[in-house]
């Protein structure tokens, strides 16, 4: 049988500083400016104790300019 491994991208608000935050197909966390072409000034992001990521609907990526 056959299993293929969906990977799943998401976004989300970072509620202590309000930044966007997405998650790619690797499952690599990414801060996301607000800025045009965004995805290409991304930078790597790491969660600290006090990071609070909440769900963003997926209708923002097209908003953000995200390539997924």
């Amino acid at each position: 049988m056959l299993m293929l491994n969906k990977r799943i991208v998401a976004i989300y608000v970072d509620k202590t500083n309000q930044q966007w935050i997405a998650r790619d197909a690797e499952g690599k966390l990414w801060l996301i400016p607000v800025a045009e072409d965004a995805w290409k000034q991304r930078v790597p992001f790491t969660p600290t104790e006090k990071t609070e990521l909440e769900p963003v609907p997926g209708h923002y990526k097209s908003l953000l300019g995200l390539p997924f």
